[in-house]
Order: structure tokens, then C-alpha cells, then sequence
């Protein structure tokens, strides 16, 4: 992938790829924290200071910030997941040092003006409220808190409003100096961008911040269960779970390719089953996540209500199909050739380039390699995919339910259904 790397000498690391055949930079900060390194009493933390750290720094108003990376044509955004926060923008190649200033600037310099506070505050409050007005949202909310109760891994990115409603700059700051260091983070560039400029750029505005994170992590442990919220809505949504790998797991790669023959798009198995031959659903997919120290694999259809007791006893029947029997070599073969379309695919977009260099180099502390990726699918064999298979599907199901629902399979039955 062509990728030079850097460490300045407080820990932060630098990596970029240059594509000099672009008029255009990719370039982001990427902070390894989020709502899994929260806890009970500052749940939604991570979310608010991505917030707020747009808002104004010694230097620069929150209009300033906006309108100095758009005067250019340029644009910036941000996200917090449950591992990551990451602060990033796109611009001409020409502008790559005036956005790098604006981010390093919003990270190290806010100021947390109290008028701004109190203005984000309702800004998220209302956010939370919209993700839980959609059903098809805060289902999986639901889910996680019910695959990971008690701990930081289940609890919503958003946070609960009571907490949001208590955070104060003191408790920004805090956070900032216990999560956000040189050691968890990352700043990379993909574009028409010369590494050794790039470091200078970083290093002049960065080389001085915090080496050390101060933080304790909670537990990651799966455990599964049961929630059902009724509500009067036209479509029943249900997640079906199970427990997962993390990310260093030898099996990432197998559950991949499970997933995409199970429910990884329109020739998968479930599609087929559920939607194209009985009509029982408009919606229905898997997918594997991981996470540092845990992972779940889980199954979604969005379904009527009249459905809802005719789907769950067909979609058990697939996956003691897959559990028992090996998958066939037509479908170990599609599911390799799309795993590695979308790597390659994913490759041409900088964005997606970027993710994929700053998530292996936080997790496995080296440069992707392609060639390796491609090898560990081509591994895969029909009898890995069947023992990944009986393995996960022998796990305490999480079993999540919201909609006008009636009558449903209980959880009791589902377990004995999946025995």
C-alpha cells in the first residue's frame, strides 16, 4: 500500500499514503476511546466532547472552525463509535496544512464556552430522542445492552439525557486528559500529500501533547438474555445473537465468510429463505463485530406482525442447517471473492483507506497488509466455516424484540429450539 510510518517521541504515531495522482488530501485525527472506555457516570462523554471540540478554541470561534476549512472547499466532520473518536477532513492538497491546524487545534485548544455547552447539551439530548423515536435504531441499542449488561460494551454512544445533562466543562477536561494521549492516537493522511511534510506539519502542533492515558478499562464479556419493547408501530424488528470473536480472534476471517453465506446480501441464504421464497420480510441480514476483548455475531429481519411467529422457527432452521452440514463450494467461493471485492473496492476510497490503516495500526500495531488478508480468506475451508458455525451457535442467544408484537416465539422455546 505504499504507507510511511513515523513516531514523534511522545508516542504519536503518523502514517500516510500518498496518491499523487489526486488534487486531494484525506487527513484525520483518530483517537482510540469511546463508550467502551467510559463508565456508569460519564456514559455519552466521548460523543459530547466530539461535540465540542468544534466549538471554539483560544484561537478560533466555532464559526471560525467551520468556515476555514469550507472557505477553502474543503469539508470536516467526526465520529465516536464504541472503541474509536476520530476527527478528520478532505481538502485540496494545497489547504492539507490549514486543516491539520484546525483539527490539531479543536483537540488541544478547546475552551468549552459555557453558552456553547448549554447549547450542545440540547443538541444531543435531542439527537438521543430522534435515535430512540426510530425504531429501526435504538433496537440495536437495545440489543447491545442486552448482549453486554453492566458494562461499558452495552451502554449507548449517546449516553442516557440525565448524564449528558450533567456533563460540565471541568468534565471534558477531565476526560481529555485521561483518554485523549499521544500512546492512543493516531493522525494519518491518505492523498497527494509527502510524508516528511506531513510529520513536520504534525510534529510543529502535536509533539507537545500528553504522551500517557490514564484510564482503566471495564470488562468485555458477552452474555446474552432477553428484551421485548412493545410498541405501535407497523414493522416488528428482531436481532438474534450470539456470542462473537474479537478483533485478534484466528477466526475473523471465518466468521466473515459465515456471515456473508448465512445473510451477506441477496444470494445469501437467509435472503433467499426468509424474503425471495416465503415473503416473511423486507429486511433481514447478519453480521459479525468485534471488539477489543469480545465480539458478537447477529441476525436482523424486519417483519409484520402476523409473520413474526412463522419467521423465527425458519430462520433456526437455517442456522442448524449451517451449524450441520458444510457449506457448498459455490458458496465458500462467492463469499471469498466478495470479502475481497470489498477490501479492494473500499481501497480506492482515501476515507475508507484511511480507516483501514489507522484501525490496524491501533489494533494489531503494524501497516495492513493486503497480500496477508487475502491469503487468511483463501484459508478458510468449508469445515472451518461449519465448526465457527457449531461453536457460536451452541452460545447463549440475545434475543431482542420491538414492534406491535402479539405473539412471538419465547425466549425459553428459542433456546430449546436452538439445542
Amino acid at each position: 500500500m505504499n504507507l510511511q510510518n513515523t513516531t514523534l517521541p511522545n508516542g504519536l504515531r503518523i502514517v500516510t499514503q500518498e496518491r499523487p495522482q489526486l488534487e486531494t488530501v484525506l487527513l484525520g485525527i483518530w483517537i482510540k476511546t469511546g463508550s467502551a472506555y467510559e463508565n456508569k457516570s460519564n456514559n455519552g462523554i466521548s460523543h459530547f466532547l466530539e461535540h465540542m471540540s468544534f466549538k471554539g478554541t483560544t484561537t478560533r470561534t466555532s464559526l471560525q472552525i467551520s468556515e476555514e476549512i469550507e472557505d477553502v472547499g474543503g469539508h470536516s466532520n467526526a465520529y465516536t463509535s464504541r472503541e474509536f473518536t476520530a476527527y478528520y477532513a478532505k481538502v485540496m492538497k494545497e489547504d492539507a496544512e490549514l486543516a491539520i491546524d484546525v483539527l490539531t487545534d479543536s483537540i488541544k485548544n478547546s475552551i468549552f464556552p459555557e453558552e456553547e455547552l448549554v447549547k450542545e447539551r440540547e443538541v444531543v439530548i435531542q439527537e438521543i430522542k430522534q435515535s430512540f423515536d426510530d425504531p429501526g435504531d435504538i433496537v440495536f441499542d437495545y440489543f447491545q445492552e442486552t448482549a453486554f449488561p453492566n458494562q461499558a460494551l452495552g451502554r449507548p454512544i449517546l449516553g442516557p439525557e440525565a448524564i449528558v445533562k450533567a456533563f460540565t466543562r471541568e468534565s471534558l477536561q477531565q476526560y481529555i486528559t485521561s483518554n485523549y494521549a499521544a500512546e492512543n492516537m493516531i493522525v494519518c493522511a491518505v492523498g497527494n500529500i509527502k510524508h516528511e511534510k506531513f510529520v513536520e506539519m504534525v510534529k510543529s502542533r502535536m509533539s507537545d501533547f500528553r504522551a500517557k492515558t490514564n484510564f482503566v478499562t471495564e470488562e468485555q464479556k458477552y452474555v446474552g438474555g432477553f428484551f421485548k419493547e412493545v410498541r405501535p408501530i407497523e414493522q416488528n424488528h428482531v436481532i438474534l445473537g450470539f456470542q462473537g470473536y474479537p478483533h485478534k480472534s484466528d477466526k475473523y476471517y471465518d466468521i466473515s465468510i459465515l456471515s456473508s453465506v448465512l445473510g451477506g446480501g441477496m444470494s445469501s441464504r437467509l435472503f433467499q429463505e426468509i424474503r425471495e421464497k416465503r415473503g416473511l420480510v423486507y429486511s433481514v441480514y447478519s453480521y459479525s463485530s468485534s471488539h477489543s476483548d469480545a465480539g458478537i455475531f447477529a441476525i436482523y429481519a424486519g417483519t409484520g406482525k402476523k409473520e413474526l411467529p412463522v419467521l423465527m422457527p425458519v430462520v433456526i432452521d437455517e442456522i442448524k442447517k449451517i451449524s450441520n452440514e458444510l457449506i457448498t463450494d459455490k458458496e465458500l467461493e462467492r463469499a471469498k471473492v466478495q470479502l475481497k471485492a470489498s477490501i479492494k473496492m473500499g481501497l480506492e476510497s482515501p476515507s475508507a483507506t484511511a480507516e483501514v490503516i489507522v484501525r490496524k495500526n491501533m489494533i494489531y500495531g503494524k501497516n495492513p497488509n493486503i497480500k496477508e488478508m487475502i491469503e487468511k480468506i483463501d484459508a478458510v475451508t468449508k469445515e472451518s466455516i461449519r465448526d465457527v458455525a457449531m461453536e457460536i451457535f451452541t452460545s447463549k442467544p440475545t434475543y431482542t424484540l420491538l414492534g406491535a408484537i402479539k405473539k412471538h416465539m419465547e425466549y425459553d422455546e428459542l433456546q430449546k429450539a436452538l439445542a
